[in-house]
């Protein structure tokens, strides 16, 4: 058994960190371009939910690497920044001008559909009727789980949205009769987060039945939130339509998501990709980089003893064509990838970032429903294999995040830092004690 932590050189696209920090002219073909033509060329892609944290990023590589892409979303993570009262840090702008920047860019178009997956069928079937995509990519889920964690209707939604929103697409892609490879965003959170007792394979795990018997089956489910559940509903979606359909589908269990820009998206400001930082939406390792930027005391859940895997944005396109770029055959079962960098103990990662920034870090109790401490190995042979050299949580790569953090942090609600939603009655009681209102910014003295 092998415990996950890959050691690769400083940055594996060999950009230097000032990519990230300034626009730049546009150059020779990317490595992935390169990759796509020796992989059967130029693909139409559609991507779902492509106006998100992860969609926006991932379009603009794919486009860049000589996709066709179409991106398509019903803008409802925009929807809930007002409904929060908690904009990005980083001033993204509407998907109509984010394609003209992209185009004046690059020279390269998309198109954008606004549509809503879950809601909008009809429309739905006939966009893939009309389009003939090679790929469709589905982030179109509601994507935090502590926001879906945070009331009634809150769990309604995430769970009316993601897996309605799955099971019409691979209805559609039946009813538009195209040939179609479904590659999804889901979560190393299927898996859960207790002690597993060895490495965790790629989506499917060896058992002896009862009298002898062995099989390979689909990894136990064991969800955390209802986001979580529904990503375990959706793994179920996808092997009842590929037994019943012959659907060719791509599973990606993602880890946690850091960073922000990404070569293309750092071309333009306009381009920028969104940065959230409140409790419900803002991932911790970004939460703790806009805490530490901001002189803000670093707010560690419980003992900070959960283990969790992560992955830098840029390293999300990767995979994403990587994964597009190597489908599975027809009547192949679903592929499954963890699509993970490393593993790291959160209380690890608040004490590394301490140690650059002098800030404090304070141990909170914890909102979520979950074990306090828990070890996890994890197995990602398969994209290693297809030649992904993972980043890792580097601190020259933490620098890009900061400076963000510094240029936007005018744009920043302190209140909306703590915790906000709780798994239940109980966590909320005894989290009773956090005051968002207790939380200021403070100005830094420049070296």
């Amino acid at each position: 058994m092998m415990k996950l932590s890959i050691l690769v050189s400083f940055y594996a696209l060999a950009t230097p960190v000032a990519a990230f920090m300034a626009p730049q002219a546009k150059t020779a073909p990317t490595s992935t371009a390169l990759f796509a033509e020796a992989n059967g060329g130029s693909k139409k892609v559609i991507v779902l939910g492509g106006d998100g944290f992860c969609g926006w990023p991932t379009s603009l590589h794919l486009s860049d690497a000589g996709h066709d892409v179409v991106v398509v979303d019903n803008l409802s993570r925009r929807n809930i920044d007002t409904e929060l009262g908690c904009d990005s840090l980083t001033p993204i702008q509407p998907p109509e001008v984010r394609i003209q920047a992209w185009k004046e860019v690059s020279g390269k178009e998309m198109k954008f559909v606004n549509l809503d997956v879950a809601k909008e069928y009809d429309l739905l079937v006939q966009l893939i009727k009309e389009e003939k995509p090679d790929a469709i990519v589905h982030f179109a889920e509601q994507r935090a789980a502590p926001y879906s964690m945070k009331n009634s209707k809150a769990k309604r939604y995430t769970v009316d949205n993601n897996v309605g929103g799955s099971n019409n697409l691979c209805c559609a892609v039946i009813d538009a009769e195209v040939d179609a490879h479904i590659v999804h965003l889901g979560t190393m959170g299927v898996y859960g987060y207790g002690t597993s007792g060895g490495e965790i394979p790629e989506g499917y795990i060896d058992v002896t039945l009862p009298g002898g018997r062995e099989s390979n089956i689909l990894h136990p489910a064991y969800p955390g939130s209802v986001y979580h559940a529904t990503k375990c509903l959706d793994a179920l979606l996808w092997q009842f339509y590929q037994k019943n359909d012959q659907l060719r589908i791509t599973d990606l269990h993602q880890g946690i998501v850091w960073g922000t820009n990404t070569p293309q998206t750092a071309l333009d400001e306009r381009l920028i990709n969104r940065f959230d930082y409140d409790g419900d939406y803002g991932t911790v390792l970004n939460r703790f980089l806009m805490q530490a930027a901001m002189d803000v005391p670093l707010t560690v859940y419980g003992t900070g003893g959960q283990t969790r895997a992560f992955i830098h944005i840029t390293d999300t396109a990767r995979c994403i064509e990587l994964a597009i770029s190597n489908p599975p055959a027809p009547g192949d079962r679903v592929e499954i990838f963890n699509q993970v960098a490393e593993t790291r103990r959160v209380r690890d990662i608040a004490e590394l970032v301490a140690s650059m920034t002098g800030v404090d870090v304070n141990f909170i109790p914890n909102p979520r429903q979950e074990a306090a401490e828990n070890e996890l190995d994890v197995s990602n042979r398969k994209f290693c294999n297809l030649g992904l050299d993972p980043i890792t949580l580097d601190t020259g790569l933490f620098d890009e995040v900061t400076e963000i953090v510094k240029k936007y942090k005018s744009r920043c609600n302190p209140t909306k830092i703590l915790p906000a939603s709780f798994w239940n009655k109980k966590r909320a009681e005894e989290c009773a004690t956090i005051d968002p209102s207790s939380i200021t910014i403070k100005e830094k003295a420049e070296a």
